[in-house]
């Protein structure tokens, strides 16, 4: 029998209800535990104002935890004819426990419930990106260490410029994503706020208590104003998403960096064997095809806030069936970049870098630069030492010293890896997940 909240005994012509539908049942899955959750904090405020008895709250938290548990296992499942995550969860509890079960909505809507879901899903899936991060943040601060006195070129217009180091190159991406860390936590701060009891967007003449579910919850606060609380649908998302998209466009400017220095032209770096592919005609081919699906992956996910904004960007205060769409292309990006990152990981770790590359005479110019600061460090003016190095290349003359002294902050000489490393440890205090992880974890084992 279909099961719909909303239900009034009207019959919904059935090609109707497929295209409202759309691929909604699908998308709740995701967020079935958290559905849960939410139900878990809601009915025992609901039974702390009297809307509940003792008795039957106790009944309602037991199943749910069954609920919860199905969920998690991966074995939860929206039966067919019934329209979303929430009318499902109210159906298994109006199955176990009879007309206790249709107590459960008192006080909220769809509207805010999902709200709570998306935040609860979003804070949950930013805590694993997160750590997924730092894990490559780590690697790649161990890979700038170990290769810090390994020189090699570097470019400017695709041009060979001047000395660099694989020290410098790893140690960039490294300080990219604390940057993209940064960016993220303050996404989490706006996804981490309680839009629970805004009820359609107009609040409830129940005397809810929110900041009970607040709590409960492990939220920072509460979104207040109820009608802003539903103005954050789709804002959220894509808030999370520019944040999303700040580690995609990291992790595609790496991947490029190594498709083309894996190149035999290049000959910088050599990626695991294990993890490059072959060519059906060509058997000397060893492709660098991780890479290139994380360009192309990480390319797509730069286009989510872009999606999200042109599906949001024209509506006015209240909910609109527009923002069913959203989900659609949000709630899978999250796994779509922790593939990304597990599997970039994995592949600098592995990564081995060419230690010969500047004995090569191709990059003898490279040095110029270095040679025109002897010069001016010598009393020779700037301009003049500049002309004089420029004569002696186009006469052919030009012999490089190789030497390389960097010593400012930030340089091949001083990578700076420990205030890197300091700054990415201060904002991965900041989001301060355990408090998060403290408040699920009573909840379901009240």
């Amino acid at each position: 029998m279909a099961q719909k909240l909303w239900d009034k005994n009207t019959q919904t012509d059935q090609g109707i209800e497929k295209f409202t539908v759309g691929k909604d049942r699908e998308m709740d899955l995701y967020l079935a535990k958290y559905d849960v959750l939410g139900s878990m904090a809601h009915t025992t405020m609901l039974e702390s104002i009297g809307l509940l008895e003792a008795k039957e709250l106790k009944l309602i938290q037991a199943e749910l935890k069954n609920i919860y548990q199905s969920a998690d296992r991966g074995d939860f499942v929206i039966e067919e004819g019934v329209e979303d995550v929430h009318s499902q969860v109210e159906l298994l509890l109006t199955r176990k426990l009879g007309d206790i079960g249709k107590k459960i909505h008192s006080g909220r809507s769809r509207n805010d419930q999902v709200l709570l879901d998306l935040k609860l899903f979003t804070r949950a899936q930013i805590a694993e990106i997160v750590s997924l991060c730092n894990q490559l943040f780590e690697t790649l601060i161990l890979q700038s260490e170990k290769n810090k006195s390994v020189l090699m070129p570097g470019y400017t217009h695709l041009q060979v410029a001047m000395p660099s180091s694989f020290g410098l190159w790893f140690g960039a991406y490294a300080e990219s994503l604390a940057d993209d860390m940064q960016l993220m936590l303050s996404a989490y701060r706006i996804c981490n706020r309680n839009p629970l009891g805004s009820a359609a967007g107009y609040g409830s003449s129940f005397p809810l208590n929110r900041q009970m579910t607040t709590d409960l919850l492990g939220f920072d606060s509460m979104n207040y104003n109820v009608i802003y609380a539903q103005m954050g649908r789709g804002k959220m998302e894509r808030t999370v998403s520019y944040a999303l998209a700040g580690i995609a466009a990291t992790l595609s400017k790496l991947a490029y960096d190594a498709c083309l220095f894996n190149s035999q032209n290049f000959n910088f770096i050599k990626l695991p064997s294990e993890y490059t592919t072959g060519s059906s005609i060509m058997p000397h081919k060893k492709n660098p095809d991780v890479f290139e699906l994380t360009r192309a992956k990480c390319n797509k996910i730069q286009a989510l806030p872009q999606q999200i904004t042109l599906i949001s960007n024209n509506l006015p205060s209240g909910y609109f069936r527009d923002l069913q769409i959203i989900k659609e292309i949000f709630l899978p990006a999250f796994d779509e970049l922790k593939d990304c990152l597990t599997v970039v990981n994995r592949m600098i770790k592995g990564m081995k870098v060419n230690e010969e590359i500047l004995t090569d005479d191709r990059y003898n110019l490279i040095f110029s630069v270095e040679e025109v600061n002897r010069l001016t460090l010598a009393g020779v003016p700037f301009r003049d030492a500049y002309k004089q190095v420029g004569l002696a290349i186009e006469a052919g003359t030009f012999t490089p010293d190789k030497t390389v002294l960097h010593t400012h902050e930030g340089s091949v000489g001083n990578l700076c890896n420990n205030e890197i490393s300091a700054l990415m440890q201060k904002v991965m205090d900041d989001f301060d997940f355990e408090k998060v992880e403290a408040a699920e974890k009573e909840l379901l084992q009240s």
